[in-house]
């Protein structure tokens, strides 16, 4: 269980996506450790969120302590998690969910009570929902039972819809959106999107943090997830260049895409 931290009128909280702005693969970003442990011994909230939903909270956890950032699941949101605390706040548990995802999707959702089909399991089986993470296994069978279930009448979530996955030495990988358009096609259905841009997550990130917007900073590298959330929530926003963003990127994007600041390396937060 998460409690409500105590209000401080100084404290700012500060959420950061991780692919692209706190690592690369398995490679740190440029001063991220340094700046992460400095915002915390100046007494302010730390809180990452990543759309990526292939691996569980505690699976983020250590991978950050490896990366000298030590972090309790509680301070980490993904789009899995948030997907699962979408089941407990809609009053779904144990209804069926035909999964397409990773162990994060597995994992998160088996926590709080849902019933899980994969692959060619019950065939018979009526399914109330597809929830549609990052799955390197995807195939056309999985599409086709999918298509199935959401055509006789599961509702369609999608934990999110990046498009690409940064990777290390600046390399991207096709992203969970490559699948859920596939799944979109199929069906001719729009999903509930749970994670980036939509901005359930991040209030309740701001609810369990009992942050007001004012006092919250959203950092990342993607102009369509990172900063479009944040700019929704109605907090401040800040892209760091060198992820899937450039300054050229970033200077012509307008609306929910603007970035209230840019900066070239996390330090330039201290």
């Amino acid at each position: 269980m998460q409690f409500a931290t105590e209000p401080c009128q100084d404290r700012l909280t500060y959420v950061f996506d991780l692919d692209g702005v706190i690592y690369r693969g398995d490679e740190s970003q440029p001063q991220a450790k340094e700046t992460v442990l400095t915002l915390r011994s100046q007494g302010h909230i730390v809180r990452f969120y990543t759309n990526n939903s292939s691996m569980t909270r505690k699976a983020y956890s250590h991978k950050l302590g490896k990366l000298g950032i030590p972090t309790p699941i509680d301070e980490i949101m993904t789009s899995a998690y948030a997907t699962a605390l979408y089941f407990v706040e809609n009053d779904a548990i144990g209804k069926t969910v035909y999964k397409i995802g990773g162990v994060g999707v597995t994992e998160e959702l088996q926590a709080v009570g849902m019933n899980l089909i994969s692959s060619d399991e019950e065939p018979g089986a009526k399914i109330d929902y597809v929830v549609v993470g990052i799955d390197t296994d995807f195939s056309y069978r999985k599409l086709a039972r999918a298509q199935a279930a959401i055509l006789a009448g599961a509702r369609f979530i999608a934990t999110n819809e990046d498009m690409t996955y940064p990777m290390e030495g600046g390399a991207v990988v096709p992203g969970n959106g490559c699948l859920v358009a596939a799944v979109r096609a199929a069906t001719s259905a729009e999903p509930i999107v749970i994670g980036k841009p939509e901005s359930y997550a991040l209030d309740e990130i701001l609810k369990l943090t009992n942050t007001s917007r004012d006092r919250a900073y959203m950092i990342g590298d993607n102009l369509a997830t990172d900063i479009a959330v944040g700019n929704r929530a109605g907090i401040h926003t800040v892209l760091v260049l060198g992820g899937l963003t450039s300054r050229a990127q970033a200077d012509a994007a307008t609306g929910d895409f603007k970035p209230e600041r840019v900066i070239k390396t996390l330090g330039e937060l201290l």
